[in-house]
């Protein structure tokens, strides 16, 4: 088969065109992370509708587009295209152009007039465009299921022909929800949980706590691995690391050993509100599952959520753990997650943890030693990274 060469990318919306006199600012912001997205691969031209972005081409890489747009989220799908006179010669003679170029042994032709003033309507498109097929090729028709599908698109101003719609990431455009402030650990969970809050627009910073040197340089940079697996999505993320080893000796010299995770978790909550609070982020975020461990039962949670003010959110809490592995699968953290090296949470984690603490016991527990020190001198000292999507070094904003 010889090769087609498209001029135009035809970039379609998903849960974009629901959201009425906001949509505007959705277009814009998925427009803006496009451009950003794509900033490195030549010179791109772009072209805005109500319910369309059109990318020119001009030559570039088209498979390199398509690698980078399948990870923008906010698009719905998008196709390879030419852009046509309104011309039903011209219409047929690029349908029959594609055609011959297939291996294909039957077709179909799929026409959209969004134009309705345009002369002929779309059945009598597809029986035009169908007949030259017919008359010039060994193609036939099917109905049911066509091995070559033409899409034809009749818009105000232009015609687009193209032969192939591929999936887009869905979602809402990155950053046009705020910002959180997500906890990344070296697990299978909360890669996938960032990924998910991507996905629905929020852009992310994480936070991750280091205990040197109970913890690894080999777990650090499975973290970093992990945060740059998932920047992809947003084309680079701060990483803030928090040195957590010495606020850990503190609450297992002063708590009882069943309580020492909900305390560890409490102050790794007022540790990400603070930098939160810092870095101007609206929410946290965690890859927590309700029941999953003894820390992420609705009691554990509920105590260990009145330590701060700031919400936080979980969106892998009805996941089951199954759920979660296929979706890290499917972005590709999952080899790098299961790598041997622990971070502070499994190093420390005590043979029998409580799973209802009692929040007045808690707070007691919390008398014994001077944690609000501890908490300031880890913010103090924590080192933020700045992890691109591999040689990407584009922020989406």
């Amino acid at each position: 088969m010889q090769q087609i060469k498209y001029d135009h990318i035809v970039v379609r919306f998903g849960e974009l065109s629901t959201k009425g006199k906001n949509k505007k600012d959705f277009v814009n912001r998925l427009l803006e992370n496009i451009r950003l997205t794509l900033k490195d691969l030549g010179n791109l031209n772009y072209e805005k509708a109500h319910d369309r972005l059109y990318i020119y081409l001009n030559d570039t890489d088209e498979e390199m587009v398509i690698a980078r747009l399948k990870n923008v989220f906010g698009i719905s799908s998008f196709s390879l295209a030419f852009k046509l006179e309104k011309d039903m010669d011209v219409i047929k003679a690029e349908a029959l152009n594609i055609a011959q170029k297939t291996q294909a042994n039957t077709f179909k032709i799929f026409t959209k007039r969004s134009d309705k003033t345009f002369h002929k309507t779309s059945d009598e498109i597809n029986r035009d465009v169908a007949t030259v097929i017919l008359r010039n090729t060994n193609l036939k028709v099917d109905v049911k299921n066509p091995e070559l599908k033409i899409y034809v698109e009749i818009r105000v101003h232009h015609a687009y022909i193209m032969s192939e719609i591929i999936k887009g990431a869905n979602g809402y455009p990155v950053g046009v929800a705020g910002k959180a402030m997500m906890m990344l650990s070296g697990g299978i969970d909360s890669p996938v949980a960032a990924y998910l809050m991507m996905k629905r627009g929020v852009k992310i910073e994480c936070i991750h706590f280091a205990s040197s040197p109970y913890t690894s340089q080999q777990a650090l940079d499975k973290v970093l691995k992990l945060a740059e697996i998932v920047a992809k999505y947003q084309g680079s993320i701060k990483v803030h690391i928090v040195p957590f080893t010495n606020l850990q000796l503190a609450i297992y010299q002063n708590v009882h050993e069943s309580y020492c995770i909900t305390l560890m978790r409490r102050m790794m909550y007022r540790l990400a509100q603070g930098l939160a609070l810092k870095n101007k982020c609206l929410i946290l975020a965690s890859g927590e599952s309700i029941g999953q461990v003894a820390s992420q039962t609705l009691e554990s949670m509920s105590v260990i959520n009145a330590a701060i003010t700031m919400p936080m959110v979980r969106p892998l809490a009805t996941f089951d753990k199954t759920e979660i592995i296929d979706l890290s699968k499917k972005i590709e953290t999952y080899e790098t997650s299961i790598l041997p090296f622990e971070d502070c949470c499994t190093i420390f984690t005590p043979k029998n943890p409580v799973t209802k603490p009692k929040l007045d016991r808690v707070e007691y527990f919390e008398t014994r030693f001077d944690y609000q020190s501890l908490i300031a001198e880890a913010i103090a000292q924590t080192e933020t990274r700045y992890i691109h999507c591999g040689n990407n070094e584009n922020e989406l904003f």
